[in-house]
């Protein structure tokens, strides 16, 4: 099937959108099944859809329009490469303003025009996509796309300068400490002494995790020092910076955020019930055995509010757009601490943003369709 459109002029064609998934980070197969959603939920009446994928090792290629293709078999995750329509072609688009075209080039033919794309739904997650490095290649583009701009995702990604951004803030964070690349590489023995120190602040066990990743992949739970250089190269694995946090004891509860026309809203809060057969809450359990999360979370009335308007201040404080998931402890002292934001969150319909704003009377082609809107709506550039 052709991914052009039948009608290229610019008075009478629906808004064309392109779906950019896939990537290079460790979240690729994610990053699949968000795309099947998105591609199932787009009102095909009102939009013209270009699926384009990004493969493991960055190349760019017009894919099938095909969302079946897009799902977990066998408890395998889905890849770019599996749909891509050609194993060479590559996906263009124009770093001018004034041109927002796109177009396949194939080796040994002429390169084909695709048209034009009105606004780009990028559901990458992790680094090279949900980081700000494709927001900036949009921002040069001149193309609106969906979700938060340069900094906003560069801060939503690294979760050392996330929290700095929190607290300066005045919102409550929980206690880490930060392992940087050239720390551990020139002195591994201070960075043992500094984390058993930490530890003797706050307990153990401790947290062990990738500074800018997600999905829980990288994560690791140690208990002693025993573990530490383990867990430390596990996460070094898909990021250099490293951080380590402490067990922060109470229930996780999430929340969605969404940006309508007169501001940012929060959706109904959910509950992650502790998971059985895991150690925490981690990739296995989110994704291939899909732990139930509970929408909406057992709060008190003034609980549910006080994470309602902490979720919409995190999304300020970093200057988000378009969506954010917020995640949070419930301490057993009943105080609220941001654990991370999520500027690009899990967005197939099961994922726990689309159900929290399911439950607040949001239905998931909706949402997308609210999406679409808010970035046709904004500009790009300093806004």
């Amino acid at each position: 099937m052709s991914n052009v459109p039948t009608d290229q002029n610019p008075e009478h064609r629906k808004p064309r959108v392109a779906v950019v998934f896939g990537g290079r980070s460790s979240e690729h197969g994610i990053s699949v099944l968000t795309a099947g959603a998105v591609l199932r939920a787009i009102d095909r009446s009102r939009y013209d859809v270009l699926p384009i994928g990004i493969t493991t090792d960055g190349r760019w290629a017009l894919t099938a329009d095909d969302a079946d293709r897009m799902a977990i078999a066998d408890r395998a995750l889905p890849s770019v490469e599996q749909i891509a329509e050609s194993a060479e072609g590559s996906v263009l688009l124009s770093v001018e303003p004034a041109s927002r075209e796109v177009v396949l080039a194939e080796p040994g033919s002429v390169p084909k025009a695709l048209g034009d794309v009105d606004v780009v739904f990028p559901v990458l997650h992790g680094p090279y996509g949900e980081d700000g490095t494709l927001q900036g290649l949009l921002e040069l583009s001149g193309v609106p796309y969906v979700g938060s701009g340069v900094l906003s995702s560069a801060v939503g990604m690294d979760k050392e300068y996330m929290k700095r951004v929190f607290t300066s803030f005045g919102l409550p964070v929980g206690p880490y400490e930060v392992i940087r690349p050239r720390e551990w590489e020139r002195d591994q023995a201070a960075v043992r002494e500094r984390v058993v120190n930490f530890a003797a602040d706050h307990g153990w066990p401790l947290f062990v995790k990738p500074a800018r990743a997600g999905s829980s992949i990288g994560i690791s739970k140690v208990d002693d020092l025993g573990g530490l250089d383990e867990a430390i190269e596990e996460a070094r694995r898909h990021d250099p910076k490293v951080l380590v946090e402490a067990l922060l004891t109470g229930r996780e509860i999430e929340c969605g955020v969404l940006e309508f026309e007169d501001g940012p809203r929060a959706s109904l809060p959910a509950w992650i019930p502790p998971v059985t057969d895991h150690h925490f809450y981690d990739f296995e359990a989110k994704y291939i055995d899909s732990a139930e999360g509970v929408v909406p979370a057992p709060l008190t009335e003034r609980e549910t509010a006080e994470v309602r308007r902490l979720a919409v201040a995190a999304f300020e404080a970093a200057s988000c757009e378009g969506l954010v998931r917020a995640d949070f402890f419930l301490t057993d002292e009943g105080e609220f601490v941001i654990n991370e934001i999520n500027t690009m969150p899990g967005f197939t319909p099961i994922s726990m943003y689309p159900r929290m704003w399911q439950e607040t009377g949001v239905s998931y082609p909706e949402l997308v369709d609210l999406l679409l809107q808010a970035a046709l709506r904004r500009s790009t550039g300093l806004r």
